[in-house]
């Protein structure tokens, strides 16, 4: 099963998506994942991608659709794909549609995860995360604290917040992401493909949980 998971910043998109991939057995992937792959290997598309990533410019969707297209050859996603930021625009959802079906599949289903504006930037305000790299893990000060204050429950790392993290930029960052995703979002309702999902509680502690059991119904 090949799915896109589409999703505003903070709505909880990278964690369902983790979830879903487990409980389904297909592997999560994330541009973001797939650049650092990339440069770490060493690639010629690392190398390349690394080149922008580093002075903090986007990738061009023609370097990311390469990447992804490396990915999607790769033995683990012979059965199905969690995708996560990717695609982000019209043009690469064509492109990916064009690789999977030159391998004889398609897109299944594309959730798009409905959080009020409100949730998600208090969500962001007090959102930390873990400055290992390796470990990755997501804390919330105010709905899901980390044990320690300022420490990783999992591997005992410093906790991290992002310098743009707050009210004003999260505001700029959703009006970007509905001002792009709309064309993204009428290309796969077009297709049939496209589940919105309402968490019942986007405070609680389970709203990724209660995600996934709305995408698997």
């Amino acid at each position: 099963m090949y799915i896109v998971m589409l999703g505003a910043p903070g709505s909880g998109k990278g964690t369902t998506a983790k979830i879903l991939a487990k409980r389904l057995n297909l592997p999560h992937i994330s541009t973001g994942d797939m650049f650092r792959e990339q440069i770490k290997k060493g690639t010629e598309l690392g190398k390349l991608a690394d080149s922008y990533i580093s002075k903090g410019e986007l990738v061009p969707d023609e370097l990311t659709i390469n990447i992804v297209k490396d990915r999607l050859t790769w033995e683990d996603t012979k059965n199905g794909v969690i995708l996560d930021g990717f695609p982000r625009t019209k043009a690469q959802a064509e492109a990916l549609d064009a690789i999977l079906q030159e391998a004889g599949k398609k897109v299944d289903i594309v959730p798009e995860l409905i959080v009020p504006d409100q949730v998600i930037i208090d969500r962001i305000l007090n959102r930390a995360t873990c400055s290992n790299k390796e470990c990755g893990a997501i804390y919330n000060t105010k709905y899901k604290p980390s044990k320690v204050p300022g420490v990783c429950d999992i591997c005992g790392s410093k906790l991290v917040t992002r310098t743009d993290d707050n009210e004003e930029a999260i505001q700029n960052r959703l009006e970007v992401y509905r001002k792009n995703v709309q064309d993204l979002l009428d290309y796969y309702k077009e297709k049939n493909v496209l589940v919105s999902i309402t968490p019942e509680d986007p405070t609680a502690d389970n709203a990724s949980e209660q995600a996934v059991d709305e995408i698997l119904k």
